[in-house]
């Protein structure tokens, strides 16, 4: 028997568990604009829906994610699925700086373009960049949280426009 307990251990984690079952953010105010509330709500959804969340070295999942600014730090608070806290990882908020803020002003320019009943054309273009900015906070996520937590780049994407959610709120 201890050979088969061995066994289990050493057996690669099953990639459908490595995943976020739950999301808990700091608190349920609603966000200063209609859209990004939406857009806040759409990325919880969204990632709910399908991700990949490897925090490495902690076994089991699937895993609830308490994710929060403080004292600066973007948090990562990885918990089983007791609630029962597994790993936490806490991350500079410096590098994000310049994204979160152009991100902030591009969903501001798309809020404006659309109100204004603005032409297609602008629209597209705000959402191009928008997406845009959206794969550069991906990446530097990623690379950020490299050795520590595993994500896919669609899970990082979604990630990201939560820590943009979150740095609204500070």
């Amino acid at each position: 028997m201890p050979d088969r307990a061995r066994a289990a251990e050493l057996a690669p984690p099953d990639p459908a568990l490595r995943r976020v079952a739950r999301i808990v953010l700091p608190d349920a105010s609603p966000l200063p604009s209609a859209y990004a509330e939406a857009d806040r709500r759409q990325a919880v959804e969204d990632l709910l829906a399908g991700n990949s969340f490897d925090p490495l070295g902690v076994p089991g999942g699937p895993f609830l994610l308490h994710l929060c600014v403080r004292d600066g730090r973007l948090v990562f608070d990885i918990r089983d699925q007791d609630d029962t806290q597994v790993r936490a990882v806490a991350l500079a908020l410096g590098p994000f700086r310049r994204l979160i803020k152009d991100y902030h002003l591009i969903v501001e320019s798309h809020e404006h373009a659309v109100q204004e009943g603005g032409h297609e054309a602008r629209i597209q273009a705000i959402d191009m960049g928008r997406r845009g900015l959206h794969n550069e906070g991906a990446e530097l996520l990623v690379a950020r949280l490299a050795g520590r937590i595993g994500l896919d780049f669609e899970t990082a994407r979604r990630l990201f426009t939560l820590v943009c959610a979150l740095h609204q709120r500070i």
